[in-house]
């Protein structure tokens, strides 16, 4: 097992990890690296936005092929703990997010555990609705209705694209998705939903969504449908949301029946 020391250093200066590699363990060498960086990242000790040296560097002080290295560091890439930045290089990415399963808004989700919260409103769009939108909402074609795509980020970085059809007599304006969860402000006007039809699901990234998140091409995202209804019965709100699988889960309470 390898002897791992925690290096600390300047903010201004990359972060090494000063670690013994044992070659005569069976454990691989890129596992003896990328273990105790990930220790170091879940204990909190190497916090989000930490920097970390390249994989030429590592390589060359550590005494490992560049493969072992950049082997050490795509593992914990993949697994949501470090991210790779155009500029910045590979960074310690923030916590990942466990969100639980209510209904309730994403932001106020986000917040109350503790993230610092964005909302980038990328569309806004009044218009009756289409047949297919109707039938969503459970109205006539040509009701007005109002689409809206907006791209949450949790302490910098993007977590959800979230796209949603709502009535527009109860639509918030672009201005207060900007500040306010849709579900917070459907509470503040008397809007309360009671009930929802939801499916979580997994699919691959597009194109463009890989390049929205931040994400790698055709990265695992999750996916969830949501139909929401008040004490009524009327549809309030039909969303569809793709969600970073490296960086969210979904958290549920089970049982027996």
């Amino acid at each position: 097992m390898a002897d791992s020391i925690a290096h600390h250093s300047s903010t201004s200066q990359p972060y090494r990890l000063d670690v013994t590699i044992d070659r005569s363990s069976p454990t691989p060498l890129h596992v003896q690296i990328s273990s105790p960086l990930a220790e170091l990242i879940l204990d909190g000790t190497l916090e989000p936005g930490t920097r970390l040296e390249d994989e030429v560097s590592m390589a060359k002080r550590l005494k490992v092929s560049r493969p072992t290295a950049r082997q050490a560091l795509q593992h914990l890439v993949d697994r949501g703990l470090l991210s790779r930045r155009r500029g910045a290089g590979t960074v310690v990415t923030s916590p990942h997010v466990h969100r639980p399963m209510q209904l309730s808004s994403l932001l106020s989700d986000l917040t109350n555990a503790g993230h610092e919260v964005e909302t980038q409103v990328l569309s806004y769009e009044r218009a009756p609705a289409t047949p297919e939108q109707a039938a969503f909402l459970e109205v006539e074609p040509g009701t007005e209705a109002v689409v809206i795509e907006r791209l949450r980020l949790a302490d910098g970085e993007p977590i959800a694209l979230m796209r949603n059809l709502l009535p527009a007599d109860l639509s918030p304006t672009r201005e207060d998705l900007e500040t306010t969860g849709l579900y917070d402000y459907l509470r503040e006007h008397d809007t309360i939903p009671v009930t929802a039809t939801q499916t979580i699901g997994a699919r691959n990234a597009t194109t463009k969504e890989a390049q929205t998140l931040s994400e790698s091409r055709r990265a695992a995202l999750l996916t969830m449908t949501r139909t929401a209804y008040d004490a009524d019965g009327r549809v309030i709100e039909y969303g569809t949301h793709i969600y970073r699988a490296s960086r969210y889960s979904f958290e549920t309470t089970l049982f027996t029946g």
